[in-house]
């Protein structure tokens, strides 16, 4: 294979995946590692990829907010497994808050059935998954604000009612998260709402696919040490591992077949 059919199928897999690693393009090509690290610095030299340590990831802009439905098809299988580890953290009873996202859409599936709910929310999405299957167990509080692309209703209105409300749990999913700028987004209004919705939660859980790592957005949410909790994939290349450990006091990696990825 000619150096540029392989970096275009390089390109390829960056845009369908988000996030592959060297040893895995090295196995799916037939080459050697350091021809792949070769091919990936020619790429991130036309601003193709962005290359991180181990691989390289699609390269976004810090303020490209993707719409709710072009977000949904990307990582399924992973967004559906981490969402499934999520709620075995519920217990009937609690409260817990839900960013806007679509790792906590598939989470507020998996919730539907867990009795005595209270859930608070600034998704449209997410409040129309619950009250598609109404229960009276189930308390959903919908905050207001100013609709995003993907359906986030943030803004000083959410911001003001976050802040009379004291949660068990808070579920947040990201844009992107990196060691240096945490977890993040491209929509500052986004941000000031996820900061409030962290901040009335006793306990932060983050929801993020391997993809997110090294995405950086142009707003910080949180640190990686402000969260309890991350809960990614195990495609999550292992210097993220490593780093993330060093800062989260738990980490978990759910399985994901590799047919699905």
């Amino acid at each position: 294979m000619l150096a540029a059919e392989r970096q275009a199928r390089i390109v390829e897999e960056i845009h369908k995946r988000g996030a592959v690693r060297v040893i895995e393009f090295a196995q799916m090509l037939g080459v050697s590692d350091m021809t792949i690290r070769r091919d990936l610095d020619a790429l991130a030299q036309q601003g193709l990829l962005d290359k991180v340590h181990g691989g390289a990831t699609r390269r976004s802009a810090s303020t490209e907010e993707p719409g709710f439905e072009a977000k949904s098809l990307r990582q399924q299988p992973e967004k559906e497994a981490i969402a499934k580890a999520a709620a075995e953290l519920v217990s009937p009873g609690t409260a817990v808050g839900l960013s806007a996202g679509t790792t906590t859409w598939a989470l507020a599936h998996a919730l539907r059935g867990v009795d005595g709910l209270t859930i608070v929310t600034n998704s449209m999405r997410i409040a129309d998954v619950l009250h598609a299957r109404p229960s009276t167990d189930q308390n959903v509080v919908v905050v207001g604000g100013v609709r995003t692309p993907s359906d986030a209703l943030v803004g000083p209105i959410a911001v003001s009612a976050l802040a009379q409300l004291h949660l068990d749990l808070v579920f947040l999913g990201v844009h992107g998260m990196a060691e240096t700028a945490g977890f993040t987004t491209p929509n500052l209004l986004e941000a000031d709402t996820d900061r409030a919705l962290v901040k009335a939660g006793r306990r932060l859980v983050v929801l993020a696919d391997h993809t997110k790592w090294g995405t950086v957005g142009l707003s910080t949410i949180a640190r990686l040490a402000d969260a309890d909790i991350v809960i990614s994939d195990d495609g999550l290349p292992e210097e993220a591992r490593m780093t993330l450990t060093e800062h989260v006091e738990e980490v978990r990696l759910v399985p994901v077949g590799e047919a699905s990825r």
